[in-house]
């Protein structure tokens, strides 16, 4: 569709000799969420690693706003407008919170543009301000993986991979983020790549899901009729 954000097509990828996707074809419009679910060792966290440029391609193309991202280095890709935040949420211990958010818009030559961003994250984030001075090995799950979150946001990212933002939370704080993803979504026309194991949550805020099994599309759909699919989801879903 040549309306797409993201057009993923043919994706072949994996690591050394052993292909883990096979063929994977899928798109994300603007401000659109596709959920991509999946068992575990589907091939859906090598899927968000090949999008931003981790892993190698070996087929296929990948169209990100209307330009092959063939080539791209991944430090090239925040400047695209793709952040990724990956699974363990990635944040620098050592650092920070407010060092930490900073480091997503060291590529932004306006200072005053990076400050906006980062006062906007305080303010979607406000257990944040108020830990702003604290190391990240002080946080709690929860803070970390708003903390993660915010930093790729402060990159001003127009796609967001975002790899099983649920992992190890508590139901409540799960919950949250979800909720801060679908205001994301409507307030900002922000797109989001949606990696998780919540099966539930993930399709609860979705506007489509994709379906990988072994590393091949099984299904695409709409949230609603995937949810609604009682064979789909015994199948492949575990639940």
């Amino acid at each position: 569709m040549s309306s797409a954000l993201l057009q993923v097509e043919g994706l072949t990828a994996g690591y050394g000799a052993a292909p883990v996707l096979h063929d994977v074809n899928l798109s994300v419009q603007p401000g659109e969420i596709v959920a991509v679910l999946g068992a575990n060792g589907a091939g859906k966290t090598t899927l968000l690693r090949t999008l931003s440029g981790l892993v190698r391609t070996t087929g296929g193309r990948v169209v990100f706003n209307g330009e092959d991202l063939k080539g791209t280095k991944v430090e090239q890709m925040v400047r695209r407008g793709i952040a990724h935040v990956p699974e363990g949420r990635g944040v620098v211990t050592e650092l920070t919170v407010d060092e930490n958010l900073r480091l997503g818009g060291l590529w932004r030559r306006d200072q005053a543009d990076a400050k906006r961003a980062l006062d906007e994250v305080y303010e979607l984030f406000p257990a944040l301000a108020q830990r702003r001075a604290s190391a990240g090995h002080q946080l709690s799950g929860g803070e970390r993986q708003m903390l993660a979150l915010g930093r790729a946001l402060v990159s001003g990212p127009k796609l967001l991979l975002l790899d099983e933002p649920s992992l190890g939370l508590a139901p409540k704080i799960t919950a949250q983020i979800m909720a801060l993803l679908r205001d994301l979504q409507k307030k900002k026309g922000l797109a989001v790549l949606l990696v998780e194991q919540n099966v539930r949550s993930a399709l609860s805020i979705a506007d489509e899901g994709v379906v990988l099994a072994l590393g091949r599309v099984v299904t695409r759909n709409k949230a609603a009729a995937l949810r609604d699919d009682a064979d789909l989801r015994h199948a492949y879903l575990g639940f």
